[in-house]
């Protein structure tokens, strides 16, 4: 825990400037420099940027915390979770360093789980088995659970990193639940059996499309018909759509071509012919309550579309996109593909992976892994349409 022989509160300001706007400004006594104990200030941001007292009050809790943070021993009034994730979100989540995906979901469960619960306790007050406890009571998803552990993980990693704290509490926790926790697969004859309840467009392509490839949602949705290269039989992946915001795919990695068999490109090529946008600017999924400017949202698929087919397939395993990344995973490795090949396919990236052209190919290892699996969850009558139209014309 950071200590002081002072705990500095400061004092927020309002300063008028002859050129620009009037800015709110920050002031505590601490040391220069030069180790001499002195006045000093910091403008946080013009009057624009904070209109509101309070929200000013909001911008200047992470550099309160730095201000407090170990200096000259003694005691001090240890800093609270609210004031650890107010620091965490201006050192770790603002600007570009994370996807926008991970940042508006480390936003989200900083705010909606993590801050009401544990907001008011100060970091040594936090103990791993109550955290366990207050998890084991929520009514979430298991996957929901453990971002919820992963991200209070990283917040207390980020709280030893700035020596807050001198050890991260929650980590024990976090190593357990990994030990422990079993992600909901689906296994080819459930997929089958969804399929088989998915007939109608665009439905069938878009579970098909996920479930061979093992496409993160916000790839999924972020695809256009210029990323599917029907001559090399390629999809690219060139961005990922999150909340309807446009962004970059996950990490370089992910950026790796995706292989499209035969039957894959039948269902997409079946479902461009009927989408009226089908122009290579066009989504591959969009939203005709939109006009097809923005793609389909992915909650209302799952809650209008698959999670419905499952149940009349009698499917009782809660269904989400992520699943059948992990189902793709599960039913590679149950066919004797090579971990190499499995991890080329998922695009995860480590220190293994090289940039280079021929790591960006697509192998004949990876196409007969996607056709095995296309072979296992396809319905009969949609393998049959397929192959009465090997010779599709390429668009």
């Amino acid at each position: 825990m950071f200590t002081r022989t002072r705990f500095q509160n400061g004092c927020l300001s309002t300063e008028t400037r002859k050129n620009g706007p009037d800015v709110r400004v920050f002031s505590w006594r601490g040391y220069d420099a030069k180790g001499n104990w002195r006045q000093q200030k910091r403008v946080i941001g013009t009057i624009k940027q904070y209109r509101s007292v309070s929200a000013a009050e909001k911008a200047i809790a992470a550099l309160r915390a730095e201000i407090n943070q170990d200096a000259e021993g003694g005691s001090a009034r240890p800093l609270t979770v609210e004031q650890l994730a107010e620091h965490y979100a201006q050192k770790e989540l603002a600007g570009d360093r994370l996807a926008y995906s991970t940042r508006i979901t480390y936003e989200r469960y900083l705010k909606k789980w993590i801050v009401p619960r544990w907001g008011k306790q100060t970091l040594p007050g936090v103990m791993p088995v109550a955290v366990e406890e207050w998890l084991a009571g929520l009514q979430l998803a298991q996957g929901t659970k453990s971002k919820i552990r992963n991200i209070m993980c990283a917040l207390f990693s980020h709280a030893k990193r700035y020596r807050f704290i001198s050890e991260n509490p929650i980590e024990d926790v976090r190593q357990g639940a990994k030990r422990e926790h079993i992600p909901e697969v689906m296994t080819p004859e459930e997929i089958m059996a969804l399929l088989s309840e998915l007939k109608q467009q665009p439905w069938l392509t878009l579970v098909v499309l996920v479930a061979v490839t093992g496409l993160r949602r916000g790839e999924l949705l972020g695809l256009k018909w210029s990323d599917i290269d029907f001559e090399k039989s390629e999809i690219s992946l060139n961005r990922a759509v999150v909340h309807q915001v446009v962004g970059g795919v996950k990490t370089e990695a992910s950026k790796k071509p995706v292989s499209m068999e035969p039957d894959l490109a039948y269902l997409l090529h079946d479902w461009k012919s009927r989408t009226p946008y089908s122009s290579p600017a066009d989504w591959v999924f969009a939203s005709p309550e939109m006009g097809g400017k923005q793609p389909y949202w992915p909650e209302n698929i799952l809650r209008r579309y698959i999670r419905p087919a499952a149940e009349r397939a009698g499917i009782q395993k809660k269904i989400g996109f992520h699943t059948f990344r992990h189902s793709l995973t599960t039913i590679m490795k149950a066919n004797g593909e090579d971990v190499k090949t499995v991890q080329e396919i998922l695009r995860h990236a480590n220190s293994r992976i090289t940039m280079d052209v021929y790591a960006q190919a697509v192998t004949p290892a990876k196409r007969q892994a996607q056709q095995r699996v296309l072979e296992q969850i396809l319905p009969p009558a949609v393998r049959a349409a397929a192959a009465g139209q090997e010779g599709v014309a390429h668009a």
